[in-house]
């Protein structure tokens, strides 16, 4: 039990940069109280001891700001920071190294009974003041965005904002991103400028540019590999280098003129 502890505070440190001691961890986090309460909480509605569970989630709720349904299953080393206005229903499911914000709902959109609330999978962060509400999954790693209302399943990886959610970035867009800066760097680009919000038209057409480039290099190279095979002096024909420092005084002027 005193690992869980220790394990528990250690993640506060982790995850907020604000947390200076063990001590003011210990007493100062209602996040952290929550978490515990709801332990003692649940292994009581386990035991059919539901309305002892109840009343100690009632407690807790009364102590902390947050709600959490002594039936709701929890992982380890799950962290509520600020956490006022948390509300947890009775089936969602938390898995390991989640963090939720203050103001999350992990809500159901039915009356019926059986499972009506949300799973979110280990590495799960939600930002505050978001729903979501549902008997679905929000895959491991997944982000949701301030505020935003979720009502249907998240991917792995996948990040999501507004209301309605809708996803914005996904896991296998990393490698992409990824290739659409090293393309950036290449041309003299300011890599900078290619933004993750894909919402931003300017953002997202520069990003379609530079994924154009990429093919296209890729192509000429093909092309270049074939003629050096036909004829290999070609091969010995260098393209000149771009470098960034060519770039400078344009965008110096760029910058004056505007």
């Amino acid at each position: 039990m005193f690992e869980r502890l220790r394990e528990d505070v250690r993640s506060v440190f982790d995850r907020d940069p604000a947390a200076r001691n063990f001590l003011e961890v210990l007493t100062n986090y209602p996040g952290l109280h929550a978490v515990w309460w709801h332990r003692l909480a649940h292994a009581l509605w386990q035991r059919n001891f539901k309305w002892l569970a109840r009343l100690i989630s009632n407690f807790a709720r009364w102590m902390t700001g947050i709600e959490i349904h002594p039936g709701a299953r929890i992982g380890r080393r799950f962290f509520i920071d600020h956490g006022m206005g948390v509300v947890i229903g009775e089936t969602a499911e938390v898995g390991d190294d989640v963090t939720l914000y203050q103001g999350v709902t992990l809500g159901g959109t039915t009356w019926n009974k059986g499972k009506r609330h949300p799973t979110l999978e280990n590495n799960v962060i939600v930002g505050a003041g978001a729903k979501i509400l549902g008997p679905f999954t929000v895959g491991a790693g997944a982000k949701i965005g301030s505020n935003a209302v979720v009502t249907k399943a998240v991917p792995a990886g996948a990040t999501v904002v507004g209301i309605p959610g809708r996803i914005v970035r996904r896991a296998e867009e990393d490698a992409s991103e990824e290739q659409r800066r090293q393309m950036a760097d290449k041309v003299g680009f300011d890599a900078y400028g290619v933004t993750n919000e894909v919402s931003d038209p300017v953002a997202h057409a520069i990003g379609c540019m530079l994924d154009h480039l990429q093919a296209m290099d890729k192509r000429m190279d093909k092309m270049g590999s074939v003629l050096c095979e036909l004829r290999p002096e070609y091969c010995d024909e260098q393209l000149p280098e771009l470098k960034k420092e060519d770039f400078e005084g344009a965008v110096e002027e760029d910058l004056k003129s505007s």
